[in-house]
């Protein structure tokens, strides 16, 4: 799998964090930064609730 980001649609909620914090961070008053892009299968069920609870749907799960 590989995530991927609109920064113009991210507004810095921190909602991926929150669910998937070994794969995003974002900083106080930022946008999101993914630490891992392509995150193994142990990380897929938070990665997924990441995407699905981003309140811009900045984010993207597209499978490689």
């Amino acid at each position: 799998m590989r995530i991927e980001v609109d920064l113009d649609l991210c507004q810095g909620h921190a909602m991926c964090e929150l669910e998937a914090p070994d794969v995003f961070e974002v900083p106080a008053k930022g946008k999101v930064r993914v630490l891992d892009t392509e995150p193994s299968d142990d990380h897929r069920a938070e990665v997924a609730a990441a995407v699905r609870y981003c309140p811009t749907q900045a984010l993207k799960l597209l499978e490689t």
